[in-house]
């Protein structure tokens, strides 16, 4: 007796047949343990990016034969996958599908019997609980926890379910009440088909950030170089014309060359030279404009010098200010000579 086949199963392996003869990216998708509502949105927010077919394993190794595509890479890409969804793009590349696929990745609250992906570490300090008997309750599952100040608090932080090992009771209920939820959902991609090039997940899981920061280090590592070696180019013209100029500069100063540009700055320094000269004569041999300049410059360097020493002062420790004013009792060099 020949077995009555599905009358939908043929038309989801004709579906399936086109889905992975188009144009662009097929990938293989383990929807397993999604709850369905978290689905929905899910594919709401990939709505217009990408297509999602759901289908058993044997329904898709048909469709990929009749395709014509090569049967191991198939079995490949559901390596792992429990319950497997094939997805489809055109907008995408790979890169930028593995991307997107991984912003659905959520956690979920742990259910009795399952196996703890990682090992699950409850850290101790405050909860937002106040007193009652939830205090019991953390007890009983292996969380150590007290009234302290007012609200219950974790006395020490702990391992509760190591990596493997089976979540038992109701400790998945009370991490989730902690907002610990171990248990990872989302639209996990295994791997993906470009160009008759089988990519896994890890293959496609770029670290941007790093890459990004070699990028700008090496960037920055080469264009130090390019001015050092006075390479130029219209990158690293006005950082080697601007050197040139203030090397220039300095030459002519060191020179005595006077022109538009340093003739200021030989009469600003003849100028303080002057004031130095003055500030040495008997105040009698002096004009009024020049004692006039040499007050003015008095003045600026007094406040200058005051407000370096309240700096230092702010800065300096209490017993530092109270030694240096016990010491604030000599009344200059006459006191230290008697």
């Amino acid at each position: 007796m020949i077995p009555k086949i599905a009358g939908w199963k043929p038309d989801r392996v004709s579906e399936l047949s086109d889905i992975v003869s188009r144009d662009g990216i097929v990938g293989v998708v383990d929807v397993a343990g999604v709850p369905a509502k978290n689905m929905l949105d899910m594919r709401a927010s990939l709505r217009g990016m990408l297509t999602m077919t759901m289908a058993k394993k044997s329904l898709i190794r048909i469709a990929w034969k009749d395709a014509g595509l090569t049967e191991d890479d198939l079995e490949t890409l559901l390596e792992g996958a429990i319950q497997p969804c094939v997805v489809h793009t055109d907008s995408l590349n790979c890169y930028e599908l593995f991307d997107e696929l991984e912003k659905t990745r959520q956690g979920r609250a742990a259910k009795e019997g399952e196996l703890a992906p990682d090992d699950i570490i409850v850290e101790k300090g405050p909860t937002e609980f106040g007193p009652g008997p939830i205090v019991g309750e953390f007890n009983a599952v292996g969380i150590p926890a007290k009234i302290d100040k007012g609200a219950v608090a974790i006395q020490k932080t702990v391992t509760v379910v190591n990596k493997g090992d089976p979540i038992e009771g109701d400790l998945g209920l009370m991490l989730s009440k902690l907002g610990i939820n171990p248990i990872e959902i989302g639209l996990i991609l295994i791997g993906v088909l470009d160009d008759g090039d089988v990519l896994s997940a890890s293959d496609l899981d770029l670290d941007t950030d790093g890459l990004r920061n070699d990028i700008l280090v090496a960037n920055s590592g080469a264009y130090n170089l390019a001015c050092n070696i006075r390479w130029f180019s219209p990158i690293t013209m006005p950082a080697l014309l601007s050197k040139a100029s203030s090397e220039a500069l300095s030459v002519a100063i060191e020179a005595g060359i006077v022109n538009d540009e340093t003739a200021s700055l030989f009469i600003s320094r003849a100028n303080a030279r002057a004031l130095a000269i003055a500030g040495q004569l008997d105040s009698s041999a002096l004009d009024d404009e020049l004692a006039a300049a040499l007050g003015a410059a008095a003045v600026s360097n007094a406040a200058a010098t005051a407000s370096e020493v309240a700096e230092d002062e702010a800065e300096a420790p209490a017993e530092v200010q109270e030694e240096e004013e016990e010491e604030g009792g000599f009344d200059g060099l006459g006191d230290l000579f008697g």
